[in-house]
């Protein structure tokens, strides 16, 4: 790939920065019913955002239809049934309220509320039939209330698909991408601590990947390092405080451009490995899976020395300005990961056991391939299975 030509298609109107949801219903919203798409959780009312929500789809003129059902790592059934009450309602666009569960499953509603059968018929890899959208998808409109996928930009949604252990990504179909994104700080003081430092750290890792991907670009990398000097300088504050509000906006900033950076470059392997964990265990969440995985996995590119002068790049941006080496940015990412507070998270707490590492790379591999060829050298089975062996604990 040639890193000097990229293609970055975003047509979203994005609203970002404290109190912007309050301005939603002054937007020309893409239809006058919506299914408003929520987690089975209390994020939404805790955090106001519900009630601003509902204030602005009045002034809109707009009606909507709650559908509180989503939950983290969600599965198809949940997409089917979202699906089938925007279809008996009437619905014609969806406003999804709330963290990546939540934004991940408004593309594959949006998708299933006009199209036939089952989403699995148009999931490419593992088990899915890969087939084509045949009608236009529901319209989306998303409002985040986490900063940590980038998904409120995005037209992919990550689903499990419990009886074959699948945890694969769904989307890409330009029709799927949000018409409108809300990113509001504000609806972010809530979030708990220990999920703030996950979230945080799974934006981290979309930006940290695409830095070592082999398909980063002249656009993509100023992004990626933007985002991750700003996450790591300002999550471990937002950890500590959650009404930080400079804080709050700053990993939110990071999070978002996540949206943009993953249009503009594959993650890799990583996070197929970390779907493949919590494909097995649904309880684990995935920005804490990805932790556990983060120091060894980067450790085996720069064994290779696959992509030195990126960890060099990611190390002065996170703390180490006279970083040298890409060792340095191992020494800056367990760093990071002590001030948050996450820096003990062990597989065995939620049920791995080390007999199951080469099942979870042959998973990885077989239900999210494509993003391994994205690695900046070649990891096999053995190599992969070797990572979640040495990360284990």
């Amino acid at each position: 790939m040639n890193p000097m030509q990229f293609t970055l298609f975003s047509p979203t109107k994005l609203l970002f920065g404290a109190g912007k949801l309050a301005a939603l219903g002054e937007e020309t919203l893409p239809g006058k019913k919506a299914l408003l798409l929520l987690s089975s959780g209390k994020s939404a009312r805790l955090s106001g955002a519900l009630d601003i929500v509902t204030a602005q789809m009045e002034k809109a003129g707009v009606t909507s239809v709650p559908c509180a059902i989503i939950h983290e790592n969600p599965t198809k059934d949940l997409v089917m049934e979202a699906a089938a009450a925007a279809r008996e309602n009437g619905c014609d666009f969806i406003l999804a309220v709330g963290g990546g569960a939540v934004l991940d499953s408004a593309v594959a509603v949006a998708a299933m509320a006009t199209n036939p059968g089952d989403l699995w018929d148009y999931v490419t890899g593992g088990t899915g039939k890969a087939q084509p959208l045949s009608c236009d998808p529901l319209p989306i409109v998303t409002v985040t209330l986490t900063a940590g996928t980038g998904s409120e930009l995005n037209n992919w949604g990550v689903i499990s698909r419990l009886d074959t252990h699948e945890k694969i990504g769904f989307g890409g179909d330009p029709r799927l991408i949000p018409k409108i994104a809300v990113v509001d700080p504000e609806l972010m003081r809530t979030v708990p601590p220990k999920y703030t430092a996950y979230q945080g750290f799974d934006a981290l890792f979309h930006h940290t990947e695409v830095m070592m991907s082999n398909g980063v670009n002249l656009l993509s990398e100023a992004l990626a390092l933007s985002a991750i000097e700003n996450i790591a300088r300002y999550l471990p504050r937002a950890v500590a405080d959650g009404n930080d509000l400079e804080a709050r906006t700053r990993v939110a900033y990071g999070s978002t451009l996540a949206g943009i950076t993953m249009q503009l470059t594959s993650t890799t392997a990583q996070h197929s490995m970390e779907h493949a964990m919590s494909a097995y265990h649904p309880n684990l969440p995935h920005g804490a899976g990805l932790i556990m995985i983060s120091l060894a996995f980067a450790a085996y590119f720069i064994e290779h020395h696959a992509c030195d002068s990126q960890f060099i790049k990611m190390a002065r941006v996170m703390g180490l300005p006279e970083a040298d080496k890409p060792e340095d940015f191992l020494t800056a990412l367990a760093n990071l990961q002590k001030a948050c507070g996450v820096d003990d998270l062990k597989m065995s707490d939620y049920g791995i056991r080390p007999d199951e590492m080469m099942t979870l790379a042959v998973n990885a591999r077989e239900t999210m391939g494509g993003l391994f060829l994205a690695n900046p050298c070649p990891l096999n089975d053995e190599d992969c299975a070797g990572i979640f062996t040495k990360a284990y604990r």
